[in-house]
């Protein structure tokens, strides 16, 4: 089993990150020495968006290799397989640049530490050739409330929040649970908005117009939400500093509120002192963080050992959840959480279990 404060993995991290964009200039040289077409096909232009590419290269290796997981790395090149893809950009460009990372590294980097960071990009390259271009939608026929979650979605995309407003509202008022509604709408429209994103469909704005109009459209249903009855069980919720993806956990407190909890929401992008002093002041029996990308690993378990440190927030059972937690489910363990769930619902059932077991301890 790795362990997460592996020394040599953390002496690797640290290099990587403290001569990120050296080496990632170092890089870019690299790829267009050895792929001289490049300028004339991209320009300048491409040769920025090259460089952009290589700092995140860098980034998510580092948080592999601190973690000692070479699954996120992988998981991390066929995400960016399918971005390019989708931009005209071939794989065997994308093994090019992940050679030329390869080889800055290992003529920048001690030898010990090298090894190490070539391992992991080794293991994407022999992947590399099976991963796929494209993926499937999210919003298949056979998943409940199929034709809402269609219907809703294209809505969105038009840009017109009061029809999606009226399907949900309709939908809610003809008996289908607002738990349902989170789950198969909401969950899977913002899973689809992601791919159509990746692979170039829709723009950076069309996303983030949709989002905003999920977050409005999530706040009406706050009536019904707030109405159950109480547990007298507190939680907080957040994101990490520098995480902006906030829909996934702010639908795990709204799971949290229907099951009778009072629920402090921080949304995204918290400092680690403003989450320590709300788990301080709201007595929270739960901590529950998120993060979506896997270069914010390291954030939340620096986060988790702040929180363990002082002695007002200690005692709070801490829970993580998000995209690098379901790719490395064991993940939770190595970065000192008491918990991890894939999605909201079953968030709230491994906060029950936890609380019981620590009551009868």
């Amino acid at each position: 089993m790795p362990t997460y404060n592996l020394t040599d993995n953390l002496t690797v991290y640290r290099t990587i990150l403290d001569r990120r964009e050296s080496l990632a200039q170092r890089i870019v040289d690299r790829h267009y020495l050895h792929r001289p077409e490049l300028q004339q096909r991209y320009g300048s232009e491409g040769r920025k968006h090259c460089l952009t590419d290589a700092r995140r290269h860098l980034d998510a290796l580092s948080q592999a290799i601190v973690v000692s997981r070479t699954a996120l790395f992988v998981d991390y090149v066929a995400w960016a397989k399918i971005v390019l893809a989708s931009r005209g950009i071939s794989s065997d460009d994308l093994a090019d640049n992940l050679e030329s990372c390869l080889q800055t590294l290992r003529d920048e980097l001690p030898p010990d530490q090298a090894a190490i960071a070539a391992r992991y990009i080794l293991d994407s390259l022999s992947c590399l050739p099976v991963l796929p271009t494209t993926l499937p939608s999210f919003l298949s026929t056979d998943r409940p409330l199929a034709d809402l979650a269609r219907n809703y979605l294209e809505a969105l995309l038009k840009g017109d929040r009061r029809t999606a407003s009226h399907l949900i509202q309709e939908a809610v008022q003809n008996g289908t649970s607002i738990r349902d509604i989170y789950l198969h709408v909401f969950q899977r429209s913002q899973y689809e908005i992601g791919r159509l994103w990746q692979t170039n469909e829709i723009s950076v704005g069309q996303e983030h117009l949709c989002t905003a109009a999920i977050q409005l459209i999530m706040s009406q249903l706050y009536p019904a939400i707030f109405g159950t009855e109480r547990k007298d069980r507190r939680m907080v919720a957040t994101c990490v500093g520098g995480d902006l993806h906030e829909i996934g956990i702010r639908m795990v407190a709204d799971f949290f509120e229907m099951d009778g909890w009072d629920t402090i929401y921080l949304g995204a992008d918290v400092p680690a002192d403003s989450i320590i002093q709300a788990v301080s002041i709201q007595r929270a029996h739960v901590l529950a963080i998120s993060t979506t990308l896997v270069t914010h690993v390291s954030a939340v378990a620096s986060l988790i050992g702040l929180v363990r440190a002082h002695p007002d927030s200690s005692q709070a059972i801490i829970l993580v959840g998000g995209y690098p937690f379901n790719i490395a489910p064991d993940l939770w363990r190595e970065i000192g959480a008491d918990g991890y769930a894939p999605d909201a619902l079953r968030t709230v059932d491994v906060a029950e279990q936890l609380l019981l077991a620590r009551a009868v301890s």
